[in-house]
C-alpha cells in the first residue's frame, strides 16, 4: 500500500463515522456558548451573584470586546464577507451536489457558527449604542447565550440527523 493510502486509512475522511468530528463539533458549540460578546459565563454568574466591582469588571469586558469587533468588522468586514460567502458557497456546492462528505460536515458547522457570529455582531452594536451598564447588559448576554445555545442545539442535531442518515445509506464501506 502506497504512503497515501495508508494516511488516509488512518485518518478517516468520512466525516460523519469519524469520532473525532463528533468532538470538535461539541467543543466547538461548547466554547460558542461559553464566551459571550467574549466574556466568560462565570464572570456574568459572578457579577450578577456579588455585584460591585465583578459587574463592574464585566461592564469593561464587554465593551473592550464590543469595540473590538465593530472595528475588525468596519475594517475587514467586507473582505471577511466574501471570504466566509465563498467557502460556505463551496462547501455546500461540494458537499450536497458533488456529495462530499467532508465539504457537507464543514458546511453543517460553519453556517450555523455565521448565524451566531451574525447575532453576536448585532449584540456588540447594541452595547456600543448603550446596553452596557447593568442589568441590561446582563440581560443581552444572557440572551444572546440562549439563542446560541437554541441554534447550538438545534445545529448538533441536523449535523445528527444528516450524519446518521450518510452512515446508513452509504454503508461503512463506501469510498
Amino acid at each position: 500500500m502506497d504512503w497515501y493510502g495508508t494516511v488516509f486509512e488512518v485518518i478517516d475522511m468520512r466525516s460523519f463515522s469519524n469520532l473525532w468530528f463528533w468532538i470538535v463539533l461539541a467543543a466547538v458549540w461548547s466554547m460558542a456558548s461559553h464566551r459571550v460578546l467574549g466574556v466568560p459565563i462565570d464572570m456574568v454568574t459572578r457579577a450578577r451573584r456579588d455585584g460591585g466591582q465583578a459587574t463592574l469588571d464585566l461592564e469593561e469586558l464587554a465593551r473592550i470586546n464590543a469595540e473590538r469587533q465593530l472595528l475588525l468588522a468596519r475594517e475587514s468586514g467586507l473582505w471577511m464577507s466574501a471570504l466566509v460567502a465563498g467557502v460556505l458557497s463551496m462547501a455546500l456546492l461540494l458537499g450536497f451536489l458533488y456529495r462530499v462528505e467532508f465539504a457537507q460536515a464543514l458546511f453543517l458547522l460553519g453556517f450555523p457558527l455565521l448565524l451566531v457570529r451574525l447575532l453576536e455582531l448585532r449584540a456588540a452594536q447594541r452595547v456600543h449604542n448603550g446596553e452596557r451598564h447593568g442589568e441590561a447588559l446582563l440581560r443581552l448576554i444572557r440572551a444572546h447565550r440562549v439563542i446560541t445555545q437554541m441554534i447550538g442545539m438545534v445545529a448538533i442535531f441536523v449535523t445528527a440527523v444528516w450524519g446518521m442518515y450518510q452512515n446508513l445509506v452509504l454503508g461503512p464501506f463506501y469510498g
